[in-house]
């Protein structure tokens, strides 16, 4: 593998960007969707929405893992983490999470033991630390992050941690864009797809993308010249009218995937018959639980939870944004009522949102300068 430096390079940018400006047809346009919200922060970070021709627009999907997590499943957080006795851990982007009673940053304000971990595996050290206390782990990601909360349960299973359980919030990446493709309000011509998760699925989950939609794919990693090579991959296939799912990020991503990680989450969890996304309803099996035989590691059957659908905000379209149907500066409250220091959604408290990379990133006074007539 070569070094960063290689990846930035801005001379081989601009090559780049020439070829894909040479490729495309005047008066077409080519939507493609970037699906992860770690290309979209690379996106914005580097600039290279300003490298592409206008016909060229990039949209955001649902792939930040924070951003898709309903709020009714905050409000269930925040009603474990109040428990007598119990110690909730969770990532930091999830403490912001605006839920009907605040945010788990509040519920902390209000007594509640909740704690920022960097893994499943710091949960269930604090568990071992503390052996009277119900230790609570908020498990939330795509496939990406599934495997490592599967390996720390088969370690608890194996250390007997009986105080130590998960809240699982695990979602899959193929439904909701089948979602995405069946709606109508939106047109895509191609798709970014997600590096990390194609690390553990590998590319054949996302042929029916190709088969069934007649939509090119292409897994891209996430430096500047990935994603332009993606995107100029994505255009050839456009011009030359085929479809077909591409592998980019070949240094890291195989077809098979990563079978021992699939085999960890197959052997301690099974996938839920439905499942609701914010911005997308409830979509069929598109997400996980915990298997019947790891029911003693569930907090679901460990406590009892409110299971309301909550609606968001009415001021707060992160539901759009997350469809790729508005871009975040077109919401009506970016940048002014919805800031990452005040965010109503959150598409503007993750690290991986949209709002938040065109927030940081000095997209705020962009507007839509750039999209042809």
């Amino acid at each position: 593998m070569k070094h960063i430096s290689e990846y930035r390079s801005g001379e081989v940018a601009a090559g780049l960007a020439e070829r894909i400006a040479a490729l495309v047809e005047p008066g077409q346009t080519y939507k493609l969707m970037e699906i992860c919200g770690g290309h979209t922060h690379a996106i914005y970070r580097h600039g290279l929405e300003d490298l592409l021709p206008p016909e060229v627009q990039l949209v955001h999907g649902p792939g930040c893992p924070v951003c898709v997590i309903p709020m009714g499943r905050q409000d269930d957080a925040i009603a474990i983490a109040e428990q007598p006795g119990v110690i909730f851990t969770t990532f930091a982007d999830m403490l912001r999470v605006p839920a009907t009673n605040g945010s788990l940053l509040d519920a902390k304000a209000r007594g509640a033991d909740v704690r920022m971990v960097y893994s499943p595996l710091d949960a269930l050290r604090i568990a071992r630390e503390n052996p009277d206390r119900e230790v609570v782990f908020f498990a939330i990601g795509f496939e990406t992050t599934t495997p490592s909360t599967a390996l720390t349960l088969l370690r608890a299973g194996a250390e007997g941690a009986h105080n130590f359980s998960v809240f699982c919030n695990h979602v899959l990446v193929p439904p909701p864009l089948r979602a995405i493709l069946d709606a109508p309000d939106l047109q895509i011509d191609g798709f970014v797809g997600p590096g990390h998760v194609s690390t553990v699925i590998g590319t054949r989950p996302y042929e029916f993308i190709a088969g069934e939609y007649g939509k090119p794919v292409v897994v891209s990693g996430f430096e500047p010249l990935d994603v332009l090579q993606s995107i100029y991959m994505l255009i050839c296939q456009l011009r030359e009218g085929r479809c077909e799912v591409e592998n980019q990020y070949s240094r890291v991503v195989r077809a098979e995937g990563n079978e021992r990680a699939l085999a960890a989450i197959d052997a301690t969890m099974e996938v839920r018959d439905t499942f609701e996304w914010r911005g997308l309803g409830y979509i069929e099996r598109s997400g996980m639980r915990l298997r019947d035989s790891w029911a003693q590691f569930d907090a679901e059957a460990r406590f009892e939870l409110p299971g309301a659908r909550v609606a968001d905000p009415p001021a707060c379209q992160c539901g759009e944004v997350l469809r790729g149907v508005l871009r975040p500066w077109e919401c009506k409250v970016f940048g002014t009522a919805c800031t990452p220091e005040r965010p109503i959604g959150t598409c503007m408290v993750s690290s991986e949102g949209a709002c938040a990379a065109y927030y940081s990133y000095g997209r705020l006074a962009r507007r839509s300068e750039r999209t042809p007539a």
